[in-house]
């Protein structure tokens, strides 16, 4: 009878701790699913913001190219003297409501870049889905100058116009890697993706994963004409200290 006794509490005691382990997760489930929606409540105010964003993205980005044409010159001819291969890089990637986007940049890595990839993952120095390596051995010579400067995201200011990017927003990712987040780092792409961001000013490379998200969610609260203006002055203060960029 004691053997029976013990066995009971025993399974009572797995019994109780199961019940309390799905009790924490669906804690968890539902402070995540609240969290989502009060993001969502406060994206989609702030209309005049957004119309003033948009018109502001189209000045910017038409002034930008032209401006910079003669820099986008020179880096095409250096691309192309280097290895011959094409002068832009097309990736798709994860842009506003999770639709996905060809985002263009100056190719600074090998022509075979997307087949090395899968033999570089377990040299990934982020955690995370994201990739990043200090010494990618695919990126080019030219490709590490451009890298270093962020020239080589300046094409994104025709992602800009055409109204599939901002100057100012969470930093857009590739879709294999999106397809990892969880849904409320998800919610960075309730907002365009932008040519530059909190993460973007604050170390890139050199921030972790998680923190890189939560530094996505401060935007999406803060978002505003400052918070924006604050953001594109952080930036050029970052580029001339060339901090994580690589």
């Amino acid at each position: 009878m004691l053997v029976e006794y013990d066995n009971v509490a025993v399974v009572n005691s797995q019994d109780l701790a199961l019940e309390g382990n799905l009790d924490i997760e669906n804690q968890e489930s539902q402070a995540q699913e609240e969290a989502v929606s009060t993001v969502i409540a406060n994206v989609k105010g702030k209309i005049i913001y957004r119309a003033i964003k948009r018109a502001f993205d189209i000045v910017a980005s038409l002034i930008g190219l032209i401006v910079l044409s003669p820099l986008f010159l020179i880096v095409a001819i250096l691309i192309k003297k280097e290895d011959g291969g094409p002068v832009f890089f097309v990736q798709e990637r994860t842009g506003l409501n999770n639709k996905p986007f060809k985002m263009y940049k100056f190719r600074t890595m090998c022509e075979n870049a997307s087949e090395m990839h899968k033999f570089l993952l377990e040299q990934n120095e982020l955690d995370g889905p994201a990739f990043k390596m200090k010494h990618d051995p695919r990126i080019t010579n030219i490709g590490k100058t451009l890298r270093r400067t962020s020239i080589d995201e300046l094409p994104q200011l025709l992602n800009i116009l055409k109204g599939e990017m901002s100057v100012v927003g969470p930093r857009p990712l590739p879709v294999y890697e999106t397809d990892q987040m969880t849904p409320f780092q998800m919610t960075r792409h309730l907002v365009k993706p932008g040519l530059t961001c909190y993460w973007q000013v604050m170390g890139r490379t050199e921030v972790p994963f998680d923190e890189w998200m939560e530094l996505d969610q401060k935007y999406l609260e803060k978002r505003s004409i400052a918070t924006d203006i604050g953001l594109i002055i952080m930036t050029f203060r970052a580029l001339s200290a060339g901090d994580g960029a690589y």
